[in-house]
């Protein structure tokens, strides 16, 4: 933790001055021939040290990008486009489109333990077609409309309820946005929010996909350790004080892959640190009503009164993955960015998508199931546990979600096992492509939901076989 951004492996710091850099030429704030900052001005603008500035002066004049003019300094070079060069160098961009989890996915495999969605045999499927039939019979000019950007207003109107019922949430309608998934929802505010060597603090495991957003954009990560008794908080003022992070991004119920989830003191004391140092918290939460015994604390934005709190609720795990459905619950002005950046994205949400999952969602069938979904889930990670336990791999059992976050033993090569795995139709989730440090290589990521209860022992026993031959 204490190691500085410079050492991610994934994506050095220099690099990314060099491509802050390229950026803002290709913007046309500096043109063929214009001076550039100098190492010292540039160094205090970003805020790294004067010889990672250098270093990414240096890798721009061998790629043609700038020259130099004896004692006055860097100027930029005629043509701003990348140099074939700088691709074949294998150099790691921001522009560089990157998902190793979609990557792994979208491997078929007959033991599927990297995808955290549920068996599809697990949900009401027969009730849901019901519903689509409904929807048409109440709307039946529903597929020759658009959505408003915003999203349905009875929609809104009836999560806003939902909210303030379940989670003690204080918003209007006019606070939420639907979005299709909770993926967009994080992209549309990565767009908005972050710059070219802004800082994002992410908790450390995290979500792969929100990382390679973040990196897309050009951001630096700075990773807090998320433990089962949640952050260490004066880390977390000191990095901010520090950094001045543009925004915090957390899954802190059931956390996604560790399963752990922040006490309610943390999550009143981290509201009060966003408003102090004004950083962003956008809360993803996902998980929440996928618990065993108790409810979950209520989330950040509960405890917000200043508008500093983001919250992305995605009902795709759960409800009906195939609909797409996400609210995002924020106040304003920064809702109004948020339409314009949905409007830029696709216009709206499909509305047949949001009237099917209104009715679906607020029926007393769907909500009695899922007090059903809990259990099977709950035998599902019992399972998986049970077939592990003789092993000797290091895991805490989670009190909701979806994942196993283990740990092998070190003279297991994950990577080795990923490929002896891949050879028999097992798929998991290397623990290292969660890592913003890419570090942790002797973690995995084991999902037990979406497997069926047979696929499950045979899979874990198989799993165990193969990482049995590396230790012989």
């Amino acid at each position: 933790m204490k190691k500085a951004v410079e050492d991610q492996q994934t994506h050095p710091l220099f690099r990314q001055v060099y491509e802050y850099i390229i950026n803002r030429m290709e913007r046309g704030e500096w043109n063929a021939h214009d001076k550039l900052p100098s190492i010292r001005l540039l160094a205090e603008e970003v805020k790294v040290h004067r010889l990672t500035v250098f270093k990414a002066y240096k890798q721009l004049k061998e790629d043609g990008k700038v020259y130099v003019r004896d004692k006055s300094g860097y100027y930029v070079s005629p043509g701003n486009m990348l140099s074939p060069d700088f691709e074949d160098n294998a150099i790691v961009s921001s522009y560089l489109l990157t998902n190793p989890l979609s990557d792994i996915q979208r491997v078929p495999a007959k033991y599927q333990f990297s995808q955290a969605l549920i068996d599809p045999n697990l949900l009401p499927n027969l009730y849901l077609s019901d519903y689509v039939k409904k929807v048409f019979d109440l709307y039946p000019k529903v597929m020759g409309t658009y959505s408003t950007v915003q999203g349905d207003e009875e929609l809104r109107e009836t999560l806003s309820r939902h909210f303030k019922e379940h989670h003690r949430l204080q918003l209007s309608p006019e606070e939420l946005l639907i979005t299709s998934g909770a993926q967009q929802a994080i992209n549309l505010i990565a767009k908005i929010v972050l710059g070219p060597m802004d800082t994002v603090l992410v908790e450390r495991p995290t979500y792969s996909v929100a990382m390679d957003i973040f990196r897309r954009e050009g951001a630096r990560l700075v990773p807090i350790e998320i433990t089962p008794e949640g952050y260490d908080l004066e880390e977390i003022e000191a990095l901010m004080a520090k950094h001045k992070p543009r925004m915090f991004y957390m899954n802190p119920t059931h956390h996604n892959p560790t399963g752990y989830t922040v006490p309610v003191r943390q999550r009143k004391l981290l509201v009060e640190l966003a408003e102090r140092y004004r950083c962003l918290l956008v809360e993803d939460d996902p998980f929440r009503d996928m618990y065993f015994d108790e409810e979950p604390p209520p989330p950040f934005f509960a405890y917000d009164t200043e508008g500093w709190v983001i919250y992305i609720s995605s009902f795709s795990k759960y409800v009906a993955p195939g609909l797409r459905i996400c609210a995002v619950a924020c106040r304003y002005p920064f809702m109004d960015r948020l339409i314009t950046a949905k409007s830029l994205a696709d216009n709206g949400t499909p509305l047949l998508n949001q009237k099917i999952f209104l009715h679906y969602y607020t029926s007393p069938r769907l909500q009695q199931h899922l007090v059903k979904l809990r259990i099977a889930l709950q035998v599902h990670k019992e399972i998986m546990e049970e077939e592990l336990a003789a092993t000797g791999w290091e895991w805490k059992a989670p009190q909701g979600g979806l994942n196993l976050w283990v740990k092998l033993p070190e003279e297991i090569s994950v990577e080795v096992l990923f490929r002896l795995c891949a050879q028999q139709s097992i798929a998991f989730v290397p623990g290292e492509i969660l890592d913003p440090l890419g570090e942790m290589k002797s973690w995995i990521r084991l999902s037990y939901s979406f497997a069926n209860e047979g696929q499950l022992r045979e899979g874990m026993r198989l799993l165990r076989a193969a990482a049995g031959s590396l230790q012989s």
